[in-house]
């Protein structure tokens, strides 16, 4: 002999388990938020550490560079060449940091993947 649930019971464990999938989604999309979170922090680093050591660089750089190829040029020249040098490598580091930035999907997948999936499950049970 089956015992037949009472319809409150049956609503009160879909409500249950509802609330159960909810709080899941909930902690799955904090998880991909922080890690996506992370990624960004890492990519902005490389970005500020990438300008300031063109900036640092620019200046030693440029002040040795300048004095070093006035010897042959003007000094216009000399400062030029010393910029163009110290531009590029300041434009790689910044394109590092830069790529990893483009990395970053700031969308939680998994969580809208199976969002969906629940969605695809609620509408198969009320049937």
């Amino acid at each position: 002999m089956t015992a037949e649930r009472s319809v409150s019971d049956v609503l009160q464990d879909i409500l249950s388990n509802l609330q159960d999938i909810i709080r899941s989604e909930v902690r799955l999309a904090k998880a991909e938020v922080r890690e996506d979170v992370r990624q960004a922090a890492t990519a902005g680093i490389w970005l500020l550490v990438g300008m300031a050591s063109g900036l640092g660089a620019a200046i030693f750089l440029l002040w040795a560079g300048v004095y070093g190829l006035a010897m042959f040029m003007p000094l216009w020249a000399a400062t030029l060449v010393a910029a163009l040098v110290m531009g590029a490598a300041a434009a790689v580091l910044m394109a590092t940091g830069w790529r990893k930035l483009k990395r970053i999907n700031p969308m939680p997948e998994r969580t809208v993947h199976t969002m969906k999936e629940h969605v695809e499950w609620i509408k198969q049970s009320t049937k």
